[in-house]
């Protein structure tokens, strides 16, 4: 080792310090503060509202329940909290983002750690390093490339044929019951619960690298491969929502997740299906408004004027879901609502006979 390459490996040890720890729900109560929230106005208001309606959803023993997520919360400390509600019956299914699932999640459940910036250098001396920097959080780039090599490794076991997100996704579940370095990992307890993941643009994230050089490989060696099908997510996720009938939304960010669940909707009554419900229940945590031009902006009343969403039992919460989805979360673990709720297993849905 050279005298420089050992600067570097200090350096890069001293920014990698300190993980983020996960918050974990089921530590403190947060029902005393949701309820004095209630009555007071602006956003504490709104989240008061929100966490009611998620509450009513858990109650509501006829209502599937899909948590939508984009962002970067999972890497933030919410990735345990989403992990409760999933192991709890507090969801059905997820729509998410490749980042959130595989970046963040399966990258945990491989063993590896996020970590918080303390210190942000020049981004240049981060690359140097290579170290990854989602605002005033770490990721080191050598154990995001095991990602991407280990989906590599899963795709290279798969038969060559085509697969949706939530089918490839369940091998990485598979993945993690055999070689999981973390029980609480939502690809990993998804699996186990037949709780169905959509990616709607999965290759958007490491999945990505590890797949075009599963399907290079196979060009090169004149072998068949197997391939995504984007279709088939929109198929399969529009025939839960017609099984379903009552569902309800838990929405953290917006973009493509966001849109892909609405859409199921307006999919099902194009495919025959004129009984179809509007998603009776939607919550969304955003930054966004309506200044961005539309880029995830969209409240969920304009969703209804698409025949999308309910506007009788729906909330918009303007706020940075880090600090108010813990607290809703919380809330809704110690009202024991979802005790009583049946488990429906959407993902075994669609085992073949």
């Amino acid at each position: 080792m050279t005298e420089d390459t050992r600067i570097d490996a200090q350096r890069k040890a001293e920014l990698l310090s300190t993980t983020v720890e996960h918050i974990d729900i089921k530590s403190f109560d947060a029902r005393p503060i949701v309820d004095a929230m209630k009555k007071m106005s602006f956003t504490s208001r709104d989240l008061g509202r929100a966490t009611d309606i998620y509450n009513q959803m858990l109650a509501d023993k006829d209502c599937t329940i899909f948590l939508v997520i984009a962002g970067s919360t999972s890497a933030g400390g919410c990735m345990d909290l989403y992990a409760e509600l999933l192991r709890n019956n507090m969801i059905d299914g997820i729509v998410a983002t490749g980042a959130t699932i595989v970046d963040m999640d399966f990258f945990e459940g491989l063993g590896h750690k996020h970590y918080q910036a303390l210190e942000v250098p020049h981004d240049d001396v981060l690359r140097s390093l290579m170290i990854d920097r989602i605002y005033d959080t770490y990721i080191d780039e050598e154990e995001l490339q095991h990602v991407d090599h280990t989906i590599f490794e899963i795709a290279e076991t798969l038969e060559p044929r085509a697969y949706s997100s939530r089918e490839f996704i369940r091998e990485m579940g598979k993945y993690l019951v055999e070689h999981g370095k973390k029980e609480n990992s939502l690809v990993k307890l998804a699996y186990e619960h037949d709780v169905p993941i959509f990616c709607p643009a999965f290759v958007d994230s490491s999945a990505g690298f590890g797949l075009v050089k599963h399907q290079v490989d196979a060009v090169k060696a004149g072998k068949p491969y197997m391939v995504l099908d984007a279709i088939a997510d929109f198929r399969e996720l529009t025939e839960i929502k017609i099984k379903a009938g009552t569902t309800g939304l838990l929405m953290i960010g917006g973009g493509v997740p966001k849109n892909f669940i609405q859409d199921t909707v307006v999919c099902a009554e194009i495919l025959g299906h004129d009984d179809v419900q509007v998603h009776k229940y939607a919550v969304q945590i955003t930054v966004a408004d309506v200044r961005d031009g539309a880029c995830s902006s969209s409240t969920l009343q304009e969703a209804a004027s698409w025949g999308k969403v309910n506007t009788g039992i729906e909330q918009m919460v303007f706020a940075e879901a880090g600090s108010v989805m813990p607290l809703l979360a919380s809330d809704a673990y110690h009202r024991g609502l979802w005790k009583d709720r049946p488990v429906r297993k959407w993902g075994a849905s669609f085992d073949k006979a």
